[in-house]
């Protein structure tokens, strides 16, 4: 009886080590299929873009297909919401914006923590400015201020949903100069910008990019930057307007809570690998984007650290 009890006990301990050993095998073989890369915007944004970028070259580091796939709304927290639940064995992995990521939960329910969203790599910022269009009215920052004290919530601002960082740029904009705006949320870059462009919103705080890529189109009434834009030297920054405003968006990549290690340690690599490429930050200098490379560490300290100025700033705008 003894021997039967010793031989259960043993199959049984065979079993759980084996069960255990799966997972860190899976781990060390990853990734052995198709890596799904979801976009939380809607197509032809900076995200969107990036990931397009991105593709072939995780493809060639990674040894297999990368699909890239869309789940816009509520700024994002549908995609983050979906992130978080995710089987986490790194064949899920989405895309991530600061402070969208900071901001949302601070504001209400989403969904998911910001703790939720597990960090590979923070690969690219983009500071903000305020734009019109060529053919606004609007030829400069005080301008369009004196308006907006004359008509309050007549000028509407567009942004990448609620609680992004256009939201938050166009909520201290109100509370610093005193008016009062109407924010407009849309499902990425890509429309917001449509609908400055159509003349269907008054502005937007836009990214960096988009004012490289419009600048024929667009009129810079203000950059949210500590020193002025290197491609638009005339424009100034509304810290020499008298304006505390300086924000930017930072890009990421992330991964369900819960994956190994081991599979997190093989993404960061790879996404590193492309983010220091010195032809990928040529490219993206040129786009008007500003190249970052920050590992998992780096970048879970990095939100930890924004997240408390972030605390301080929301609370602010509701004293």
């Amino acid at each position: 009886m003894k021997k039967l009890i010793v031989s259960v006990a043993v199959v049984l301990m065979m079993i759980v080590l084996a069960m255990t050993a799966i997972p860190a095998l899976a781990a060390t073989d990853y990734p052995t299929k198709q890596v799904t890369y979801l976009i939380v915007f809607a197509p032809g944004g900076q995200s969107d873009r990036e990931a397009r970028r991105q593709q072939p070259h995780l493809e060639r580091i990674l040894k297999q297909k990368v699909l890239i796939d869309y789940k816009a709304g509520g700024g994002g927290a549908l995609g983050w919401r979906e992130l978080t639940r995710a089987n986490p064995d790194g064949y899920f992995i989405a895309g991530f914006n600061i402070p969208h990521i900071i901001l949302q939960p601070l504001q209400q329910e989403v969904g998911y923590k910001t703790e939720q969203i597990v960090p590979v790599a923070i690969f690219q910022r983009t500071p903000l400015a305020l734009i019109v269009t060529t053919k606004s009215q609007f030829k400069t920052l005080q301008e369009f201020v004196e308006y907006a004290k004359k008509n309050p919530g007549a000028l509407t601002m567009g942004g990448t949903g609620p609680f992004s960082n256009h939201h938050m740029a166009t909520l201290r904009l109100q509370k610093t100069a005193g008016v009062k705006l109407t924010y407009v949320p849309f499902t990425g870059s890509a429309p917001m910008m449509m609908a400055v462009l159509g003349g269907h919103v008054a502005g937007t705080f836009a990214n960096s990019d988009d004012l490289v890529k419009f600048k024929d189109q667009v009129r810079i009434l203000g950059s949210a930057t500590d020193q002025r834009f290197t491609d638009f030297p005339t424009v100034p920054t509304f810290k020499e307007m008298g304006m505390d405003i300086v924000l930017a968006t930072d890009r990421g990549v992330a991964v369900p809570p819960g994956t190994p290690e081991p599979v997190i340690q093989k993404l960061e690599a790879a996404f590193l690998e492309i983010a220091r490429n010195p032809e990928i930050q040529a490219e993206m200098k040129k786009q008007g984007f500003v190249p970052v490379a920050m590992g998992q560490k780096e970048s879970k300290a990095y939100i930890a650290k924004t997240t408390e100025i972030f605390k301080e700033l929301v609370a602010d705008l509701k004293k």
